[in-house]
């Protein structure tokens, strides 16, 4: 069995085309004011973000935050957003926040991610050719491999850090080995990048300020990699990335950036899906049996229902390209509009039951929208489904019925990456 298509009637983000939506229009007359939009009122204690979320959407199709931003809430807005009139967040929300942190500055201005243009086609071009499809599906054997390796001392062996043992690891090792990184490297990396990641959304001043710190530190062992390679050639990507790079129109801070965006982009995101989708299996026993079942047949649909559900990017910020009517408002040039994008994920317009964990879903749309949309799709987004599918995969087939041990795992944050609780299995 595998994860449907598009459903009738369900857009997907290559419809995000000039006409497709008329949510988006020309500002002429009769648009209301970003300044009229309903103001999002402070959470209330306890509050869940996903409850939070929903007390939001009660007030209106976009909300403005304390910082100006407007929040939208639909699985049409988001698909909007991705399109035409808007741009990708450059450094729009490192200077909202007066921020004078050199090393995160650095990424808002020399990270793919963070540029638009020619200038992100120069900067995503030499890094495209090693994360194309074919390449990544060829890695599927290795990775279930490892997922076995992994997972299977852990059978019958009592509570496990779930999170760390299996979750955390896999993607590091997958990541490192790519990159050519010594495997004792492993918890020094992933632990700057599970923090430095913080930097790229709007966070209090402490956090910002040891995102930073570890973004540095990041930097110099990325740095070191890079004169390793230089000094001595050897058989793998960082070596064959500096060979395409060199000569051409990539500064060193350039090179340097993209190299610690890929390993970060490459270890954080993943494991935090893979902890919250085999704690959801967990969860719904019924479902982990059907998987169980007929893993290769379902190891998608479950994958793409975690996805959905438990979305570890919360909100991705775009800007406004140039004026414009979004959703019957006037927005400026530069205007920044940040789309839910857990709540755009749970929209009833687009799928039935969307509170509801269901791996034999037929609504999902053709393009996932937890990896964006338009040029800025992600880079990662093959290996990311051949980690996920390959894990579950192997966690069906050892395991015959995990259990969380003490409380569930939590996401948290409703700015670009967020954080987890910890989860501790019996597998």
């Amino acid at each position: 069995m595998t994860v449907a298509q598009n459903a009738p009637g369900r857009a997907s983000n290559a419809e995000a085309t000039p006409g497709a939506n008329p949510i988006v229009t020309p500002p002429g007359p009769g648009l209301a004011e970003v300044a009229d939009l309903p103001a999002a009122h402070d959470r209330p204690e306890g509050a869940a973000d996903l409850e939070y979320l929903y007390q939001l959407r009660e007030l209106g199709p976009l909300v403005r935050d304390r910082n100006g931003l407007a929040i939208c809430f639909s699985h049409e807005a988001l698909m909007a957003v991705y399109g035409p009139g808007f741009r990708q967040n450059e450094l729009d929300t490192y200077q909202l926040q007066q921020l004078t942190l050199e090393p995160l500055r650095e990424i808002f201005t020399s990270s793919l991610l963070f540029s638009n243009g020619e200038t992100h086609r120069r900067r995503r071009t030499p890094l495209a050719k090693a994360f194309a499809h074919p390449l990544m599906n060829r890695m599927r054997p290795e990775i279930r491999k490892l997922a076995r390796e992994m997972i299977e001392p852990l059978i019958g062996a009592g509570d496990q850090d779930f999170l760390c043992h299996v979750a955390s690891a896999i993607p590091a090792r997958i990541i490192a080995n790519i990159l050519g990184l010594p495997k004792e490297d492993e918890p020094r990396f992933t632990k700057l990048v599970y923090s430095a990641i913080r930097g790229i959304s709007i966070r209090s001043p402490e956090i910002m300020a040891q995102a930073s710190a570890d973004m540095a530190e990041l930097n110099g062992y990325v740095d070191g990699l890079i004169k390793d390679r230089r000094k001595s050639p050897r058989e793998d990507f960082l070596t064959e990335y500096l060979r395409r790079t060199e000569g051409g129109d990539l500064n060193e801070l350039e090179i340097r950036v993209q190299v610690s965006t890929l390993i970060a982009a490459g270890a954080d995101t993943t494991r935090l899906s893979l902890a919250m989708t085999a704690a959801r299996l967990a969860e719904h026993p019924e479902q982990y049996a059907m998987l169980r079942r007929d893993p290769e047949g379902l190891k998608r649909a479950a994958a793409a229902e975690g996805l959905r559900f438990d979305p570890v990017v919360a909100s991705r910020n775009r800007i406004v390209a140039e004026e414009l009517g979004f959703i019957g408002v006037r927005f400026e040039k530069d205007a920044i509009v940040s789309p839910s994008i857990i709540a755009a994920l749970r929209d009833p317009a687009v799928y039935a039951n969307p509170d509801s964990f269901d791996i034999l879903r037929q609504d999902h749309v053709t393009l996932h929208p937890i990896f964006g949309g338009g040029p800025h799709r992600c880079l990662g987004e093959a290996l990311a489904w051949a980690e996920l599918e390959e894990t579950l995969a192997a966690l069906a087939e050892l395991s015959e019925a995990p259990k969380i041990v003490g409380a569930p795992p939590e996401l948290r944050g409703l700015g670009a990456v967020r954080e987890i609780t910890p989860l501790q299995m019996r597998l």
